[in-house]
């Protein structure tokens, strides 16, 4: 069992292993959310293409947001150098989108990966993912313009980096801050 790092708004905020049996539903919302969006082969190769344990500690983890004990938003983050964690299965419960659940899942990736000494935090997305764009923009992530264009300088997918604050500098309450939630394109991951 992950150790618990917060509790705001009846949502606890914790992190774990990949292999936590609380981490199923973001795997099977994500294995989900990926072949609608790209097809199965794109998404069993997304979510098979890293191991396991390249999100289990030092160097990664994996986070909850959870309601009821159930995983409602999450994400896991692994090593991409000595400064720089990189973000990756950022997912929120198709049915709880819109509520800030988002925002409390990137800030508490943001945090776990301060506290294990990284000073900045790198992620991709898909070209089918425009809301997860825009929350990125919008929490402030810089978007790339080295990486993530073919040779003719199209778009094939988003990369994204931000500095992290240090741990004592995080925020009380990740999904404090009075906002509605990111939308773009329909639908939102906030």
């Amino acid at each position: 069992m992950g150790a618990v790092a917060g509790r705001t708004g009846g949502l606890t905020v914790r992190v774990a292993d990949m292999g936590d049996p609380g981490v199923a539903p973001m795997l099977d919302g994500l294995a989900a959310e990926y072949t609608a969006r790209y097809g199965h082969q794109a998404a069993e190769r997304e979510l098979t293409g890293t191991p396991d344990a390249a999100f289990s500690a030092p160097g990664g983890g994996v986070v909850l947001v959870e309601d009821g004990g159930r995983a409602v938003a999450g994400g896991a983050f692994l090593r991409k150098d000595a400064r720089t964690a990189e973000f990756k299965r950022i997912w929120t419960d198709a049915a709880r989108r819109r509520q800030g659940l988002g925002r409390r899942a990137m800030a508490a990736l943001e945090g776990a990966a301060a506290r294990r000494g990284y000073l900045r935090a790198h992620l991709t997305t898909g070209p089918e993912q425009p809301e997860a764009v825009a929350m990125y923009e919008r929490l402030g992530y810089t978007l790339s313009s080295e990486e993530g264009t073919d040779p003719e300088g199209r778009r094939i997918y988003f990369a994204f980096a931000k500095d992290l604050a240090a741990p004592g500098e995080r925020c009380a309450d990740p999904g404090a801050g009075g906002h509605s939630g990111v939308r773009a394109g329909g639908a939102s991951y906030d």
